[in-house]
Order: C-alpha cells, then structure tokens, then sequence
C-alpha cells in the first residue's frame, strides 16, 4: 500500500544514499517508527546534503515496505559540523573528573564552541564517585563561577540520572558533547533502552578514552524528544567571529548587562584596550585572552581588507 499523501519527518540515521526518517504525524501510520528513503531524483537540493536532525517532507510512502522519497528540505535553524548534526536544541557538555583527568583549558574550549551554536548548554560531570566530596564541592563551586549549575553523575549508579533523564525529556534535540572516555557511551545506553552500546576502558598508557560509537544517530526518548548518539571526538579551535567571542562568557556578559559596565569603545575586545573598564579578575580570563590574542591578527587583517 502506497500513498503520496506528503508529510513531515525527521532524518535519525544516515547511511550512503539512504535515510531513516521518522514521521511527525507517525501515529497516522500505525505508529510505524520509521521509513527508509531515498531523495528523489528529480530533486536539486542546491548541493545542499542531508544531515542527521534534518527535517524533511516525504511522499510515495510504502507502509508494507517502510520506504519513502525525500521532495524537500527544510531550513535549518543550526548545524554541528564534527560530527555532523542539524537542529540541536541543547547540547551537554560532557566531561569526566578522572580517568581521564579533569583537562579546564579543554573544557572551556568545548562550553565556548558549544556556546557558539546559540543553544542552551549544560554542563555534565561523570566519574564523581572516584572523587571526594570535598573536591566534588569545589569543582561546583569552579563551574558555578563560570556560569554553570553542573550536573555531578556517578555512571554506576542509576538513581543519579533520575533528574538528567526527566530534564531530557523536555528537550527538542540533545546531545552529548565531549572527548572519547568521559562516559558518554554509558549514559546513552542507560538512557535508551536496548541501545547496548560496546564500552572500552581508558588507556593506562596514555590516559585517554577509546572511541566505541561509529555512527551518528537520533534516538527518541518520549514523544517529539530526541537524543543523538554520536562519536567521541577532539574539539578543534572554535571558528568565531572574535567580535562575538565575549559575549560567549558570562562573565562578561553579567559584568556587562548585570552591572551595565560600559568601556570607551563598544567594540572593546577587553584585553589592553583604550578606555576598557572590565573587572579582568574572573579564572577563565586567562582562556578568553589566549583565545582572543590567537585571533586578533586574522580580525584586524580582514577588518583592513
């Protein structure tokens, strides 16, 4: 049975020239969780490619055969390029406080690019049974200086994700970002059941995770809420416009709009700039001037061009 009714769906996997896509309105198929679809031939995307979160319209369904064809993409409000995921909602930056160690320098490179993407981010610590209370309480105060409430979880304890689970569960499109080892494979797999993800141990040698997930995939976690399970990777230096790079730390942003600081130029970079009237006292100041100092010959060269 066919039908060339069009509708709404949401691409969940990937895979050479095929696409899953999940209905919106899928409890008008039966409940039929996904289709395997093709983009029609006919179509020109202006070499545009499909992504993982995409949403697109379908027809020519087959309900016996789960098969569609994808006539058209819808535009995006956002795209993760590494790995490659559109239509993030809220992304978690995920992180272990040992094994492998707590790396702050990494961190905030990672809460930075994650800030970039104009999302709402959160902050996930794992691996808190390996350390005190005392430290636990002190990485919470660091985080909090930062402008993080971060969430602490112990990866062998099912209890601990009660709460992460229901605040998932209100979110559009999640992801978990972070290096390979900090348990992000486990999380997933205690989150979606059946997910049964493998799991490596970290690297005596070098002290570092092994990256266990292949594919980039959407998982739905309650009804229109999705998670994505995707690859451990490196984080690479965030491409962004250094003009926008202070408005990514709330440090800043709460010196500026909380406060109502105002410096002699508005487009101060705060570094050593004429008239900058920025209290540069915060922890992370150190990571904002390295990050800014690395940028500032290529902003002032295109800026003269």
């Amino acid at each position: 049975m066919k039908t060339n009714i069009k509708h709404l769906g949401l691409v969940t996997k990937k895979f050479n020239d095929f696409f899953l896509v999940d209905l919106k309105n899928k409890e008008n198929y039966g409940n039929t969780e996904k289709f395997l679809c093709k983009v029609r031939k006919s179509i020109n995307f202006k070499d545009q490619l499909i992504y993982v979160g995409d949403e697109v319209v379908i027809d020519n369904i087959d309900l016996k055969g789960k098969r569609a064809l994808i006539t058209s993409l819808k535009k995006r409000k956002n795209l993760l390029t590494r790995p490659s995921v559109a239509n993030i909602s809220n992304i978690y930056v995920t992180f272990s406080v040992e094994e492998p160690e707590l790396n702050l320098s990494q961190v905030n490179r990672f809460l930075i690019s994650a800030e970039s993407m104009g999302v709402e981010v959160s902050l996930v610590l794992t691996k808190c049974d390996l350390i005190s209370d005392q430290k636990k309480s002190y990485l919470l105060d660091k985080f909090r200086k930062w402008g993080y409430e971060a969430i602490t979880l112990n990866l062998h304890k099912s209890d601990y994700f009660k709460n992460l689970l229901a605040d998932l569960k209100q979110k559009k499109c999640s992801i978990f970002m972070g290096p390979s080892g900090v348990g992000k494979t486990t999380l997933l797999n205690m989150i979606i059941p059946g997910l049964h993800n493998s799991t490596a141990p970290v690297s005596n040698k070098i002290k570092r995770g092994k990256n266990t997930t292949r594919n980039v995939e959407l998982f739905s976690i309650s009804n229109q809420n999705y998670i994505v399970d995707t690859p451990g990777f490196n984080m690479q230096p965030p491409e962004i416009d250094i003009r926008l790079l202070p408005n990514l730390y709330s440090e800043i942003t709460k010196q500026v709009i909380d406060e109502g600081i105002r410096c002699k130029f508005r487009n101060c970079l705060h570094l050593n700039d004429e008239g900058c009237n920025l209290n540069k006292s915060f922890e992370r100041y150190s990571f904002y001037k390295e990050t800014i100092e690395s940028s500032k010959s290529h902003y002032y060269q295109n800026r003269e061009d």
